[in-house]
């Protein structure tokens, strides 16, 4: 390894954040070019199959029951997933584990030294973070020796750093409004650029029950094998159980995924689509998708955390998610008290997210993030009330997530519930030392 290159995680991620001047550059050419250039020019492609998975709201979901099931049919997988709540090496999973920090160096050395080309016949390119990351942890992916390999697109599709990558397989979760200034303000434009993931004579499975016409009309124009939500496969159930129809498997009387929430069943649905597509090149076994989906699990996503009061975690920072996310605090059940952790990005579509929320929210702690990109409390703050909430609500401002939920815990009796949401940062905010284990004052007798 050449002397002058970073020795540790910390400081090779520092590294990719100084050497490109923008942290989102859409297009393909730079990070293919490098790409090209790694593994004495063989380039990136792993030797598995690789699913490719976009979409608006889902995807980290999707990967993780992908994950499951594959993993308990007995095949070594691998996951890309970002952002990460935590620590960075959360993004990358190996046979369900996440991945020691030291275990990415090799390919951040061999990316740079990529990077950094060799004379005029191989000029310098500039990586954005994300770019270099990718390829870092794809490079890591595709020298682990995996069955298959699955991979969650960080933003759009067509021009995301993960699609030089080609699938066997690729899913579209869902479309819905979000990333404006760089995807379009509509629903066809955005799923002009989720529909990008797709491929010629490839299987793309398609869960959004109502697509945009954009992405039926990009898998007719490229001849992609489209696997649509309510035509090539469906799914129904009642309180106890569910059931799954594709073009060619059934299956019946399935529990419910361990990921809590309705919208789990659309990501469910889809990724059994995906399973069957793929079953000539990796045969899973009914117990293999019945065990997946009862063993899933997944940090941030509707994930209910006992204790006085309860706590819930939820990633939801766009309109569609916190839609999503309100309905599932409604099925909770009655709780005297719903106190709300909140903090976002200042570029999402704020106004609608309170507008959906509010009737459920009694108290809100507003905080600051530790990024540029976010907003801060006392501007979140503003907006909230210009939703004219109900009489009776309050809030109150804070330097970090966590502050925000030590004053939500000293404010709650033990019957309330406290919900933490907006962002993967408001997520990650509370759960740098671990998942809070909640116990508020008791009640006087």
């Amino acid at each position: 390894m050449t002397q002058d290159l970073p020795q540790t995680l910390s400081d090779w991620l520092a590294h990719c954040e100084r050497i490109h001047p923008r942290t989102i550059d859409m297009g393909l050419d730079r990070v293919r070019q490098v790409a090209q250039r790694l593994n004495d020019g063989r380039g990136l492609q792993p030797a598995c199959p690789v699913i490719i998975v976009g979409g608006t709201n889902g995807k980290g979901s999707t990967c993780a029951l992908l994950e499951a099931i594959y993993g308990q049919a007995g095949y070594r997988t691998g996951v890309y997933t970002s952002p990460h709540l935590v620590h960075f090496e959360e993004r990358c999973r190996i046979a369900g584990q996440v991945v020691a920090a030291d275990a990415l160096l090799p390919a951040f050395a061999d990316v740079e030294l990529a990077r950094r080309g060799n004379g005029a016949d191989q000029p310098e390119v500039s990586l954005s973070y994300f770019e270099f990351t990718t390829l870092a942890i794809v490079l890591t992916l595709a020298r682990a020796q995996l069955d298959i390999v699955i991979l969650e697109v960080g933003l759009g599709g067509r021009l995301d750093a993960v699609n030089i990558v080609e699938p066997a397989c690729s899913i579209i979760t869902s479309v819905d409004i979000d990333h404006v200034e760089f995807l379009g303000t509509d629903r066809e434009a955005i799923g002009y650029e989720k529909a990008g993931i797709m491929r010629t004579g490839r299987p793309v499975i398609v869960s959004d029950p109502v697509p945009p016409q954009s992405v039926l009309d990009r898998a007719l124009e490229i001849g992609a094998d489209l696997h649509r939500a309510g035509r090539d496969f469906h799914c129904g159930g009642d309180q106890q159980q569910w059931n799954w129809a594709g073009r060619s498997r059934r299956y019946a009387g399935l529990a419910y995924p361990a990921l809590r929430g309705a919208n789990q069943l659309v990501n469910a649905a889809g990724v059994l689509a995906a399973v069957e597509a793929l079953h000539p090149l990796l045969p899973v076994t009914a117990q293999a998708v019945r065990n997946g989906l009862a063993l899933v699990e997944l940090p941030g996503r509707f994930q209910i955390v006992p204790g006085q009061p309860a706590l819930v975690l939820d990633v939801a920072h766009n309109p569609h998610s916190v839609a999503a996310l309100t309905e599932n605090l409604d099925a909770m059940g009655f709780y005297p008290t719903t106190h709300a952790v909140f903090g976002a990005m200042a570029d999402k579509d704020l106004l609608p997210m309170f507008q959906r929320i509010n009737p459920l929210i009694d108290r809100w702690y507003f905080c600051d993030l530790p990024l540029p990109r976010a907003a801060s409390a006392s501007d979140l703050a503003a907006i909230w009330r210009g939703t004219h909430p109900r009489p009776g609500t309050s809030s109150s401002l804070h330097p970090d997530p966590q502050a925000a939920l030590d004053a939500a815990v000293a404010a709650a009796d033990p019957a309330d519930r406290i919900v933490v949401f907006g962002s993967f940062f408001t997520v990650g905010g509370v759960l740098q030392n671990g998942i809070p284990r909640l116990d508020a004052k008791h009640l006087p007798g």
